[in-house]
């Protein structure tokens, strides 16, 4: 039988007002041996409090929205990063009292039907294109406070941490290049003048700019971030491109792909061709060869995620500038001095 606050109160010989106080942290009319009392009678009668209840006195539904755009109506877009992004959001926001609610939006019109509806205290934007991100309005976001994360739009509405793109690609490249490389293929989805893979783009070309060596925009391959996608397009690489030696792919799952159809088309990794991928994902140790790759440190960019958000919900104060969370290199075996040729 769930046990009542009426029966804390029952026993600790005070006021529900009073036991609801102290649950909910207003002591000010409350003696400290009063608060210690009802405390320990609530944890030996195993009382949990109704979050609904803590909700309505607080004013608060303690929940937090993660919004991530859906592939079509019966899918969510969850790739290894946002799965991961996912689980460490979630136990970041329990850790400070706070609820995740998964939401899939497969259009943008449903973020104001996914922020009112749920009466959310807060939501996070996870995988959303920074022109969407770029739409949303004061109106549209209803007083919610909204945080998008790897975003490069300006809205300031949206203010959150992403990862320093740039530096990372350009940490691939120069690993890359100084292994000897000169003909790699840059692999990734379609992209615009503006967001994460533009900026992994721009920093792929500025490693090559930096020691002098030119690069032919013909070795880009457009390509979704998956693994079906990448495999498919590994299994043809050396027949599209027969000199390339390498290819840094925006995304792990991506890279893993090309690694598997190097492999059944012949090729060696990374004898005949080195692979760089991007994320740092933890299925990056159980591949072979093991994926040399950029980790963007994705605990600390959901945790920084989580913590502006919360400041603006509790404090009032959202945040005024992105964060930018450092990247470093992992070199594991998928990447060798380049072949003679």
């Amino acid at each position: 039988m769930r046990v009542r606050l009426r029966d804390v109160a029952e026993r600790a010989g005070v006021s529900p007002m009073t036991v609801s106080n102290v649950i909910n942290g207003n002591h000010a009319r409350v003696s400290p041996d009063t608060i210690e009392r009802v405390r320990r009678i609530a944890d030996e009668l195993g009382y949990v409090p109704s979050a609904s209840a803590r909700s309505l006195s607080a004013r608060s539904s303690r929940l937090i929205g993660l919004l991530v755009p859906t592939a079509d109506e019966d899918s969510l877009m969850i790739s290894p990063h946002t799965m991961a992004m996912v689980g460490q959001i979630e136990r970041e926001l329990r850790r400070l009292g706070y609820h995740l609610l998964l939401r899939g939006i497969s259009d943008l019109g449903e973020v104001t039907e996914a922020l009112q509806s749920w009466s959310l205290d807060g939501a996070i934007l996870l995988g959303f294109l920074d022109e969407e991100v770029d739409s949303l309005t004061a109106t549209t976001v209803g007083g919610v406070r909204v945080l998008a994360v790897d975003s490069y739009s300006s809205n300031p509405l949206t203010v959150g941490p992403r990862s320093d793109d740039f530096a990372g690609a350009r940490l691939a490249a120069r690993h890359l290049l100084d292994l000897g490389h000169r003909r790699i293929v840059f692999a990734g989805p379609a992209f615009t003048g503006v967001g994460v893979v533009h900026e992994r783009f721009e920093g792929f070309r500025q490693a090559h700019a930096e020691i002098g060596a030119g690069w032919d925009p013909r070795l880009v391959e457009t390509v979704n971030t998956t693994h079906a996608d990448g495999l498919r397009l590994g299994r043809g690489l050396l027949a599209r491109h027969p000199r390339t030696t390498a290819v840094f792919a925006t995304a792990d799952i991506l890279a893993i792909g090309i690694m598997h159809g190097l492999t059944e088309s012949g090729a060696r990794v990374p004898d005949d061709v080195s692979v760089v991928g991007f994320d740092d994902l933890d299925l990056c140790d159980y591949v072979v060869p093991r994926l040399t790759t950029v980790s963007q440190d994705i605990a600390a960019k959901a945790t920084t995620a989580v913590r502006m958000l919360i400041d603006a919900i509790e404090k009032g104060t959202p945040p005024t500038a992105p964060v930018t969370v450092d990247v470093s290199l992992v070199k594991r075996d998928s990447t060798a001095p380049a072949p003679q040729q």
